[in-house]
Formats: C-alpha cells, sequence, structure tokens
C-alpha cells in the first residue's frame, strides 16, 4: 500500500485538501459561464479551450523541462501561480466586473501553469515509492483527485449559499456570491505549497544539457517504438476528442437539459465524482493494471449513452456515477500501464505527452462536445451526446487488439 510510506503519505493528504478547492472553483467557474452568457454551450466550451490549449502547446516543451530542473522547483512556480488566478476571479466576481473574456484570460494562465504542472506531478509519484507500489500510487492520486471532486462538487452548492449571505447581502441573483469558492481555494494553496517546500525529493538523474528540441525528440521516439504506451495514449488521446468531455456535458445537461440550478448542479457533479472515486478505488485493488483498459472503455461509452436518454435529473444522478466509474477505471489503468513501461530518465518526456493526449485533446474535444450537443443544433443534446458515444466507441473499437496485455521490459540507465 502507497500510504505506508511517510513522504508519499504527505504528498497525497496536503494534494486531497488543495483540489477540494480547486474543485469548488471549477464548479463555481462553470456556474459563473453559465450566468454571464445565459446557458451557452459554446461558452463551455471556450473556456474549456482557453484552460487545456496550453496542454496542447507546451506539455511537450514542459517535459523536457521538468526531465531537466528539479521538479520542486517547477511544482512550486505552478502552485503560486494557480493561487494567484484563483484569488484573481475571486475579487473580479466579488466585485461584479468579471466578464467572459476575463473568465478565458485567467482560465488561459492557469492552464499555462497545469500544462507544467501535471507533469510535474505525475511524474514525483515514483519518487516516494517502490516499483511494485506504483500502481496503487497511480490509483490513490487518481482517488484524491475524484474524492476531492466528489467533496468539492458537492460542496459548492452550499458554498455558494453561504457566499449568498456573506458577500452578496442576501441576494440570491448576485453574482458575487460565486466568488467564496474562489477565496476558500486561494486558503487551500498554502498547505500544498509547504509540503512540497519541506518534502526530501530524492536525487535524480536529469536529462543531458544538449538541445530542448532532441530532448523533446527523444521522448518522442521512445512512444513511437514501445507500441504498449503507443497505443494506450492513442485510446487515451481519442475518447479525450469524444467522451470524456464532461466538464462541457454535465453543467450543460444539469443547466439546460434538465433546468437545474446550484444545488441540483452540485448534485450531478457530486454523482459522477463519487463513480470516479469508487472506480480509482476498485482499480486500486488490481495488481495488473492492464485488465482495465478495455472494461472501463466500455463502461464508460455504455454510461454515457444511457445519460442521453435519461428523462430526470434523478435518474441521471447514478448513470453520471457509472459514467465516473468507467472513466476513472480507464484513466487509472492507462497512467499506471505507462507509468510502468517507461525509463526514469525519460519519465518527465513521456508523462508530459500523456498529458498532452489527455489534457491537450481538451480544446478540440470541448469544440466537438459543445456544438453536438448544443440545444441550437440540429442534434439537439440528447443525440448530440450519442454521436460523441459514437465517436469514441469507433477509435475503441479499432484499437480494441493492439492494446497491450502485458508490460514492456524496461531498459534504464545504467549509473554513472
Amino acid at each position: 500500500m502507497a500510504l505506508r510510506h511517510p513522504n508519499f503519505r504527505r504528498y497525497w493528504i496536503s494534494q486531497l485538501l488543495s483540489l477540494v478547492g480547486s474543485w469548488m472553483q471549477t464548479t463555481a467557474q462553470q456556474y459563473l459561464v453559465l450566468e454571464l452568457t445565459n446557458g451557452s454551450s459554446a461558452a463551455l466550451g471556450w473556456v474549456t479551450v482557453a484552460q487545456f490549449m496550453p496542454s496542447l502547446l507546451f506539455s511537450l516543451f514542459a517535459g523536457a523541462v521538468i526531465d531537466r530542473v528539479p521538479r520542486r522547483r517547477v511544482l512550486l512556480a505552478t502552485q503560486v501561480i494557480l493561487m494567484f488566478t484563483a484569488l484573481a476571479l475571486g475579487i473580479t466576481t466579488h466585485l461584479g466586473i468579471v466578464t467572459l473574456p476575463m473568465v478565458l484570460g485567467i482560465a488561459f494562465l492557469a492552464g499555462m501553469a497545469n500544462a507544467f504542472d501535471m507533469p510535474a506531478r505525475q511524474s514525483m509519484v515514483v519518487d516516494f515509492v517502490p516499483r511494485e507500489s506504483v500502481p496503487n500510487a497511480v490509483a490513490l492520486n487518481s482517488l484524491s483527485f475524484n474524492v476531492s471532486r466528489t467533496i468539492g462538487q458537492a460542496l459548492f452548492g452550499a458554498v455558494a449559499a453561504l457566499g449568498v449571505s456573506l458577500l452578496a447581502g442576501g441576494n440570491a441573483d448576485n453574482i458575487s456570491r460565486l466568488a467564496f469558492p474562489y477565496y476558500l481555494n486561494v486558503l487551500s494553496f498554502f498547505y500544498v505549497i509547504y509540503v512540497i517546500a519541506t518534502l526530501p525529493f530524492p536525487e535524480r538523474e536529469l536529462a543531458r544539457s544538449d538541445s530542448m528540441i532532441e530532448n523533446v525528440k527523444e521522448g518522442l521516439r521512445y512512444v513511437r517504438r514501445t507500441p504498449a504506451v503507443r497505443n494506450v495514449m492513442l485510446l487515451v488521446g481519442a475518447l479525450s476528442l469524444t467522451i470524456i468531455n464532461f466538464n462541457v456535458i454535465i453543467p450543460y445537461f444539469a443547466r439546460v437539459v434538465y433546468g437545474q440550478r446550484e444545488g441540483g448542479f452540485g448534485l450531478m457533479s457530486a454523482a459522477f465524482g463519487i463513480g470516479a472515486m469508487a472506480g480509482a478505488l476498485w482499480q486500486a485493488s488490481k495488481p495488473n493494471p492492464l485488465r482495465n483498459l478495455r472494461i472501463g472503455s466500455l463502461i464508460l461509452s455504455v454510461s454515457a449513452a444511457l445519460l442521453a436518454f435519461t428523462p430526470t435529473p434523478g435518474l441521471a444522478v447514478p448513470v453520471l456515477a457509472a459514467c465516473g466509474f468507467g472513466m476513472l477505471s480507464l484513466l487509472v489503468s492507462a497512467n499506471s500501464t505507462v507509468q510502468l513501461s517507461i525509463p526514469d530518465e525519460l519519465r518527465g518526456r513521456v508523462m508530459s505527452l500523456y498529458t498532452f493526449v489527455l489534457a491537450g485533446m481538451g480544446p478540440p474535444g470541448a469544440l466537438i462536445a459543445s456544438k453536438l450537443i448544443s440545444r441550437e443544433w440540429i442534434l439537439g443534446p440528447r443525440w448530440g451526446l450519442i454521436a460523441l458515444v459514437a465517436l469514441g466507441l469507433t477509435a475503441l473499437l479499432l484499437l480494441w487488439r493492439r492494446l497491450p496485455r502485458s508490460l514492456p521490459q524496461i531498459k534504464q540507465k545504467s549509473a554513472a
């Protein structure tokens, strides 16, 4: 069990606390965008583009940086930037001067930080646990992400209600009520910054100080000639373009299809998070991370198709839980497979490529999803979601027989 290792346990607890605040902020931001635009799916899509476009543009470069620079330095810089973006959103929302272009700009700046933060955090899992605990550590990392998602999104409704009395003068329609989740998120960053600053990061071999472009190419060449890694990344990228766009699908279905306000929106988001948490826990108990690549993809596809025809928000709650379960079973399996298939000296670059296919596909995926499920488009929300599922299933079937059934042997460089 990875939590037996004290340094990993400290890091895991700090991330759990910080991510609760981050998920409250994310949920508040989605609701804020819908209020600013009178329920526009296109606006949700463009905010997602702004948030994840840096991962598409810079994640490969970020991986080369992470392999050349101490991870502590990278993580401290990204956490400070993310804290100030939360503060900026809180102040502008509190003052009632927030606009959609402002949200887009702040989302892009946060995305720049996340383009470096995400591969750095995924790479550092192996710094605090032995190899045999890596699958469990990856699953627990995803578990913290989804426990925090469940708690943060469930708390959003209560926190927004507190914001009505504390910040909005009792006016439930005053947009300043949505600043309270941002302020709470700012507070959560202090502890995680302290833990990162004081954790004893182990010494590791840094990448050669030759051309940055050559460092990036070396990581790309490794992925290209390693089918187990390449095909897993192709699957994750294809599903990120299609079905894995719940940051657009859930708020749009909650607000527009089901007509829910903060409480119902938070409940539906929390249901997805509870399912994702269960998926991560299930995967944490599996010593072989490969089995659930296919099973998780199928559960995700079938449950998303069911959501398309679910008539009421009450019935949507268990369906969204199944969506979360399938998605995390797939993603934890994929992440563990990649982590166990790469040598340490290439870890930052390969995990940045994984971030590229997972988060970097967010911008085009969000635009595709927001267009297909829009009430203004020919298919409408429900048949638009079916179209997304059909595209994802097609990719899964094309890759089915190429997905790995055993892990490759890793050739580590010998110590100098």
